[in-house]
């Protein structure tokens, strides 16, 4: 081991930017079995504090103009590519995740940092006419709600840390951010390139510790939450922020499906699939974990996903050349394997993978025969595993995707891209990717992105994912006359200049 772990300077910066002083730390163990570094956990006094200071902060920097905070996030752009190494090893070390899909992460947040530094003029004020030309007026602003309180999961620490905090800062908030205890050097790592980019002290705050322990004192104090997560929890975190009465985006599960359809390219279908399932080793809210293929190609389909799957490579170190690696954890590969072992107990055929390798490594696993009777049918493992079954219609296939609560990524893969559109179309899900598994709605930052039913609430990306964390104010001038009747008439006689005022706009096509 070796780099920006080991790196004393690194840690003496960083340990200032989190507030924690119980005294009891966390050690954190990489998936590939090295010890990396103990850190102190927050308590509940700490969110306090960090939040008292973020506040301070916000006002100064709310205050900033537009064009000044984004030169900022611009200059922390900048940054980021020249630390992609050292970010890069940090989302290894701790994720043990393929360098490929660490290099996803980094991609996403320079994408994100661009993307709405430049395109701040969404949060400019706009002029509205009001219902009588002329004689009123309005102005439509923009007010950061204060402070943006970000709970992150452990499967992308760069990406989570950050992406959703980039839109929030240019809005003129503060940040208090509660990283997974797993994953927080990426995260302090990231946070310390802001600042010196040029973020005011105190602005991005962050407290280490058990979601269970300290999600509810962020939620009580912060101004809107943005949480990534599990369905489960993220209904309890809707409840306390519904208490609160503050504003909240939910990126949650998702059972994602794709089709394939009888006309597709076999091999180029499989080479999809292979990325889109197993990806950061399944461990991605919108991978792929349904794959419906039509029953004329499913065998050979089949015998291509396999073969391919099989090729893909195990990666044990920091570096570049593997296709997937070990799990976050033991916890974590225990709980996928569960789900393997009920399916295969209940009669399903496992093609390739469905073992356990040491403590944390499952290799790519498909199955098919999945019923209903089987946890994996219905419930997200959120692992390197996806199941594979056959249908003899597009209607068929639709219907099948769209039978699940969740709601948040979906595929069609065919050659007749107007017939895939329209399959979309009918697919319950926030994103849909033609010939792709993913990658192409995550990355088109100008379309929103999110979850149907239980997969979330609000959305990332486009001119939505900054007005988020915002309030609207109008502020609404009377030019001349009033809403009283004026010259001397009487409410009958006003009552009716107005409502034949209202037919003539109309005949005359003003809105």
């Amino acid at each position: 081991m070796a780099g920006v772990i080991e790196d004393l300077n690194y840690w003496w910066r960083v340990n200032r930017l989190a507030t924690n002083t119980t005294g009891d730390y966390i050690t954190i163990t990489s998936p590939y079995g090295d010890k990396l570094y103990s850190l102190e956990l927050s308590s509940e006094s700490d969110i306090s504090t960090a939040i008292h200071t973020a506040k301070a902060a916000q006002v100064a920097w709310g205050s900033l103009g537009l064009r000044n905070r984004a030169r900022v996030i611009l200059r922390f752009h900048d940054l980021v590519l020249a630390h992609k190494d050292e970010l890069l090893d940090l989302i290894q070390w701790e994720t043990g995740k393929p360098r490929r899909d660490a290099n996803e992460e980094l991609l996403d947040v320079m994408l994100n940092a661009r993307y709405y530094a430049r395109h701040v003029g969404a949060l400019k004020d706009r002029k509205h006419s009001g219902v009588f030309p002329l004689l009123i007026s309005a102005i439509e602003r923009h007010v950061p709600v204060g402070v943006v309180g970000i709970i992150a999961p452990w499967n992308y620490p760069l990406t989570l840390a950050v992406s959703d905090a980039i839109p929030a800062l240019l809005a003129g908030n503060a940040v208090v951010l509660k990283p997974d205890p797993l994953t927080s050097a990426t995260a302090l790592y990231v946070i310390d390139l802001l600042y010196r980019a040029g973020l005011p002290e105190g602005l991005f705050g962050v407290v280490i510790g058990d979601g269970e322990k300290l999600g509810a004192p962020l939620i009580n104090q912060v101004n809107f939450l943005m949480f990534t997560g599990s369905t489960k929890v993220g209904r309890v975190v809707a409840a306390q922020c519904g208490e609160q009465l503050i504003g909240t985006a939910l990126e949650l599960g998702g059972k994602n499906a794709m089709i394939i359809r009888a006309d597709s390219d076999v091999e180029k279908a499989a080479e999809i699939a292979t990325r889109a399932c197993f990806g950061n080793t399944g461990q991605l809210c919108i991978s792929i974990e349904r794959l419906y293929v039509h029953e004329s190609i499913e065998q050979t389909f089949l015998e291509s996903f396999v073969r391919k799957t099989r090729a893909m490579t195990y990666q044990d170190s920091v570096g570049w050349g593997g296709s997937f690696g070990p799990l976050i954890s033991p916890v974590h590969a225990a709980r996928v394997m569960a789900f393997i072992s009920d399916a295969r107990d209940k009669g399903a055929k496992i093609h390739t993978g469905g073992e356990l390798a040491g403590n944390a490594t499952i290799a790519p696993t498909i199955m098919t025969g999945v019923t209903e009777q089987m946890n994996v049918c219905r419930d997200e493992t959120f692992g390197p595993v996806v199941a594979v079954s056959a249908f003899s219609s597009d209607s068929e296939a639709i219907g099948l995707v769209n039978d699940s609560e969740y709601g948040l990524n979906a595929s069609v893969i065919s050659k007749n891209r107007k017939v895939a559109l329209a399959i979309a179309r009918e697919l319950h899900a926030g994103t849909v990717n033609i010939n792709e598994g993913y990658a192409t709605a995550w990355s088109t930052l100008g379309s929103p992105m999110g979850g149907f039913g239980a997969s979330g609430l609000g959305r990332r990306h486009a001119v939505a994912g900054i007005l988020q964390y915002t309030q609207s104010q109008t502020i609404a001038t009377q030019n001349a006359l009033g809403f009283g009747p004026p010259f001397g008439l009487n409410d009958e006689k006003w009552g009716n200049l107005l409502t034949a005022s209202l037919g003539v706009m109309k005949k005359i096509g003003w809105r």
